[in-house]
């Protein structure tokens, strides 16, 4: 069984801990059908204070365990902090030497807003990526010189040390801790029941250490950036080695050195991901997007994007829709 521990605080922001934990609680309960050999993740809340408990208004959340009595976590989260973060800090400070051990130990590591400055203030985040509630960044700068902060990412990763920007980022983020842990199905299945249409992925908002950018092949780089550019047109594995005076064999080996993909379905990626924007937000049928994006077959279309998403386009398009509202038609 995978651990999960939520540190609770004073002036915490509560859904920073609770939306979370109700994702997983969803995805424990989607895998033991979509994947029911896997491992189930426990929910642990913890402080340095035992039975110290968390209110915040009318909610309270209890400590279940003082941080001295876990001895293994997979993944920790820290959650956001009300106001300025510095008095907070400064109670908790028995946080930093615990986190630095569980981190050693291999622990995935995140916070959320103004949370994220226990990691700095730890050490953890020196000569590495974060971010922070974008009102907090000019402190935060201050605070941390030796962080290098990405004012422009609502996600950042440094090897097992992740920072999110926002609530809905960490939502991002949890989905993508649930795919890890389970797998793309449930992942899916999660997703579908927590506000979908306000869900990124969490690449296209991230600044990640390893991304499939991040390597040497300059090549493959321009190949990207090209693939990018004319992903809707009708391309082959031919063409796109041509561009660049390649062999098929040689640029397709390649890629996949560089990426872990292949051309082919680095295309396919490309191509449903911009479907979906258009099934979102345009009108166009569900044959004009698959012409548009590169596929002149629409039933070879929802059958890829059925493949990879576990919905049909107009079931995908039916189900947005319905979250969408204006904020003209509100009484």
């Amino acid at each position: 069984m995978a651990r999960f521990v939520f540190v609770l605080t004073n002036q915490m922001l509560i859904t920073s801990t609770t939306w979370p934990m109700d994702m997983i609680n969803a995805a424990n309960q989607a895998a033991k059908r979509l994947c029911p050999e896997a491992r189930s993740i426990e929910l642990v809340t913890a402080s340095p204070f035992d039975r110290e408990s968390n209110k915040n208004g009318h909610i309270v959340l209890a400590v279940e365990q003082t941080i001295n009595a876990i001895n293994h976590a997979d993944v920790i989260y820290l959650p956001a902090l009300w106001r300025n973060p510095r008095p907070v800090i400064q109670r908790y400070r028995a946080l930093l030497p615990w986190l630095k051990t569980h981190y050693e130990n291999g622990a995935i590591i995140n916070g959320v807003g103004t949370g994220c400055c226990f990691m700095a203030e730890a050490g953890l985040l020196d000569h590495k990526p974060a971010t922070t509630h974008w009102h907090y960044f000019d402190e935060f700068q201050k605070w941390y010189p030796q962080v290098q902060l990405k004012r422009q990412y609502f996600i950042t990763q440094a090897g097992s040390l992740y920072c999110a920007a926002s609530i809905n980022s960490l939502a991002d983020l949890t989905i993508h801790f649930i795919q890890r842990f389970f797998n793309q199905a449930v992942a899916q299945h999660v997703q579908k029941h927590f506000s979908h249409e306000i869900r990124q992925a969490y690449e296209t908002v991230s600044y990640l250490e390893d991304t499939n950018t991040r390597h040497a092949d300059e090549d493959i780089l321009q190949a990207q950036l090209w693939l990018q550019n004319n992903s809707g047109k009708n391309i082959t594995l031919t063409d796109i080695a041509k561009q660049f005076d390649m062999s098929s064999r040689n640029f397709n080996r390649r890629f996949k050195a560089a990426i872990g993909c292949t051309p082919t379905q680095y295309l396919q990626e490309l191509r449903l991901k911009t479907a979906k924007d258009l099934l979102q937000s345009s009108n166009l049928s569900v044959g004009e997007i698959a012409d548009k994006v590169g596929y002149s077959d629409a039933s070879h279309f929802t059958h890829l994007f059925k493949r990879s998403f576990s919905i049909t386009p107009k079931a995908f398009r039916t189900m947005v829709r319905a979250k969408l509202f204006s904020a003209d038609n509100e009484i």
